[in-house]
């Protein structure tokens, strides 16, 4: 398995949007931004069951995260690998990301009638630019 180092941990720590992308059922991509959180070496993010990202990641979890540093384009990390779903601690991470995007407590879309679920991606390739690694 590979390991995001230090660098790259403290890159998705900023409050950089990411590109994630999933695979469709006929084998095309699906991209979409997210918000990143970092954790334990994993990188995931937040979505609710019922949304295209975990209806592809059922049916083929392999997934990938971009995440580009607004300021400058030349610095970025990509995270490729498997995708594990999983609703324990998915309320309290999006309350988590919301103070990390939006600097508020808790997150103010929150729609009582989605469940939460956090996608977390086991790094098997990561690609980067600009990060001096």
């Amino acid at each position: 398995m590979t390991k995001l180092n230090e660098k790259h941990k403290r890159f998705l720590e900023q409050p950089f949007v990411g590109t994630v992308t999933t695979l469709r059922e006929d084998g095309s991509p699906h991209s979409t931004i997210v918000w990143v959180d970092v954790d334990d070496g994993v990188v995931s993010f937040n979505t609710a069951y019922g949304r295209a990202k975990p209806n592809h990641l059922l049916k083929d979890p392999r997934a990938g995260v971009l995440v580009v540093d607004p300021s400058d384009p030349f610095k970025w990390v990509s995270v490729d690998g498997h995708a594990e779903l999983t609703t324990d601690g998915a309320d309290a991470q999006i309350d988590k990301l919301a103070k990390k995007y939006m600097g508020v407590d808790e997150y103010p879309y929150r729609n009582e009638a989605e469940q939460r679920v956090t996608v977390r991606i086991t790094p098997e390739h990561i690609t980067t630019s600009g990060l001096d690694s």
